[in-house]
């Protein structure tokens, strides 16, 4: 392997600038983000920001969880679950403040 690899000359310079900014991964990633940003930018003028944050967060951790188990098999522990769970329990408790008030 590291002799193939010693033999390819590694692209340099604007052919190397190309390669990287016209691959399909980047080319995924900044669609993502800017759908990411458009969506936050909606959620932001229709909730209080405090709120958006608190559960953009909390929903990061149980997506997290959710992809480890998944993609990697990895357990969660007890102790894990149960910060989870008050992470979930607190923004839910933000989120129903929110609207009472």
């Amino acid at each position: 392997m590291t002799q193939i690899a010693a033999r390819t000359p590694a692209p340099t310079g604007r052919d190397w600038f190309l390669a990287a900014v016209l691959s399909p991964s980047v080319i995924t990633a900044v669609a993502v983000q800017g759908i990411g940003f458009l969506v936050w930018m909606l959620v932001v003028r229709h909730v209080k920001l405090g709120v958006a944050f608190a559960i953009s967060g909390a929903f990061f951790y149980l997506l997290l969880a959710l992809l480890s188990w998944l993609l990697y098999g990895e357990r969660l522990t007890p102790w894990q679950w149960v910060g989870l769970v008050l992470i979930s329990t607190g923004v839910a408790l933000v989120s129903l403040t929110a609207q009472a008030g």
